[in-house]
């Protein structure tokens, strides 16, 4: 069972100081149902007054995996792990999470089954994902409680793509609407009807024929940079569904390389870059 402890600064009501940490009320509930309040190691309801200097700790509930998840064993790459998160680098061509089209195998339930061999009580929850043709950093919380104090939105996320065609413009803003395609359940265009989205890129480098772009999301729309960067006549290299297909390249070079957060309980700052996977010499046949 995992725990979090606090040391109170000034008189509260408990329900009020836990909100005030970032625990949300359905995280509560399901605390007082199977875990436990303490304060100066006496069980409390949270109804309780707390004053200044009094040790709150609080009893995180077990989780049981949904039933829908089969846990695979795969190797993992690793970027960081605490008690509270675990960070991984995916493969292009592996689903995040189990969909209609591959039920298994997604990474969500190869990090399941490593939680499992480490005697973890708890269940991978997915913080940021990526499409299946997109590689990079994906973000898992250990717990639900801290699903709920972090998410995409608060995650600062940089990308890495190729491009097709040479990139003129250094630096560049993309703010244009997006919303589901008429004709399509699946792909997205740029829309007055859409939400707003808002992409940035800087570009890095060229061959003549093709750009490295580094890119940052301030929103994160479905395929937002796929159709952003379509939107401005650059589409990703091997990205078939918003450009054209790449001869010997199966998907989008897209990559999640960086991505920085404040951690919810220690307050860290989290920083953490996964190794380039593309660059413009990988497509020199083309």
């Amino acid at each position: 069972m995992k725990v979090l402890q606090y040391i109170a600064t000034s008189s509260n009501v408990l329900k009020t100081f836990l909100y005030d940490k970032g625990i949300s009320r359905k995280s509560l509930s399901a605390i007082k149902q199977n875990g436990a309040l303490l304060v100066n190691k006496e069980n409390v309801t949270v109804r309780k007054i707390i004053q200044e200097g009094d040790e709150v700790t609080v009893y995180l509930p077990n989780e049981t995996p949904s039933p829908n998840l089969e846990p695979v064993k795969m190797d993992l790459k690793i970027l960081y792990e605490d008690e509270w998160f675990i960070i991984v680098s995916k493969s292009a061509m592996m689903n995040t999470a189990p969909s209609r089209e591959h039920r298994h195998n997604s990474l969500v339930e190869a990090v399941l089954y490593y939680m499992i061999q480490n005697g973890e009580q708890t269940i991978p929850h997915i913080v940021t994902r990526l499409d299946r043709g997109t590689s990079g950093i994906v973000i898992f919380a250990k717990h639900q409680l801290l699903h709920h104090m972090i998410s995409e939105t608060t995650v600062n996320k940089y990308y890495l793509a190729v491009v097709h065609g040479v990139v003129k413009q250094k630096y560049g803003k993309i703010e244009a609407p997006i919303a589901r395609a008429k004709h399509s359940i699946i792909e997205r265009e740029v829309s007055p009807d859409g939400k707003f989205a808002h992409t940035e890129y800087e570009y890095l480098s060229d061959d003549s024929q093709n750009s490295m772009l580094k890119l940052q999301l301030f929103t994160g729309r479905t395929h937002q940079i796929r159709v952003h960067l379509a939107h401005i006549g650059h589409p990703i290299v091997g990205d078939s569904l918003y450009g054209y297909k790449t001869k010997g390249i199966g998907h989008q070079l897209l990559q999640c390389y960086n991505v920085e957060f404040e951690h919810p309980i220690t307050k860290n700052k989290i920083n953490i870059i996964d190794e380039m996977h593309y660059n413009l010499a990988a497509i020199d046949m083309l």
